[in-house]
């Protein structure tokens, strides 16, 4: 005897309750950890090399920066500002792609605090901190023989914040658009999840953890290789 498709639900309605509950469970936890956790971002073009390539995958962190504020080295994803679009449509493509300029995301490194002095003369970069402290950034992240160009002496106001690209000769950054303001910092740069050479953790934004998974791949078959002879 032929079932409907009625009756085949009705015999099977626990079955299906189930799933659909483990499918609302499993919604209910990644809807808020994608929204107000954590977000994927993918890099693209050349403004933070050597330290990030086009395609590399990365886990930005949401929440931390509403606990604390953001530290200086710490690497960001961040919405461009109106300021900053307005000025790339007119001297860079025209004004007819303005729109797709708006809402674009950017990944910086911070340089300046709320309530510092910037200051870039002769290819470096230094700080006067708010408590009118003198300070030169380390930025042994950079490749080799880097100069910063640009001549500028900038006064951030609070809730303000200065950010460079790592590949200072290409990166479109604060020396073009002004200082970036708190509420347009996304979150910082948490993991590295792509490519598998270089995983990495960024809780040290200077010297970050990066982890080999493929030449950890070969080792254990190798290992796995050997005790199999």
């Amino acid at each position: 005897m032929n079932k409907t498709i009625k009756q085949i639900i009705w015999e099977n309605k626990q079955i299906i309750w189930e799933n659909i509950e483990l499918v609302l469970i499993a919604l209910a936890i990644v809807i808020p950890i994608k929204i107000f956790l954590i977000q994927p971002f993918i890099v693209k073009g050349s403004s933070m090399e050597p330290n990030f390539y086009t395609n590399d995958f990365l886990i930005v962190d949401e929440i931390s920066y509403y606990f604390r504020n953001p530290q200086r080295y710490e690497v960001i994803v961040l919405k461009a500002s109106d300021q900053g679009a307005l000025y790339y449509s007119k001297n860079i493509i025209g004004l007819n792609l303005l729109a797709k300029i708006w809402g674009q995301y950017y990944i910086k490194r911070i340089i300046g605090l709320p309530n510092e002095t910037v200051i870039i003369n002769n290819g470096e970069v230094s700080v006067i901190t708010f408590e009118n402290k003198k300070i030169n950034i380390d930025e042994s992240y950079l490749s080799p023989n880097t100069l910063t160009n640009g001549n500028l002496l900038i006064k951030l106001k609070p809730n303000q914040y200065f950010v460079l690209g790592d590949n200072r000769n290409v990166s479109y950054d604060s020396r073009s658009w002004g200082p970036l303001d708190r509420n347009k910092i996304v979150g910082r740069v948490w993991l590295r999840v792509w490519p598998l050479n270089r995983i990495t953790i960024f809780n040290n934004p200077i010297k970050p953890l990066t982890i080999n998974f493929n030449f950890i791949f070969k080792q254990f078959h190798s290992a796995y290789a050997r005790y199999k002879k």
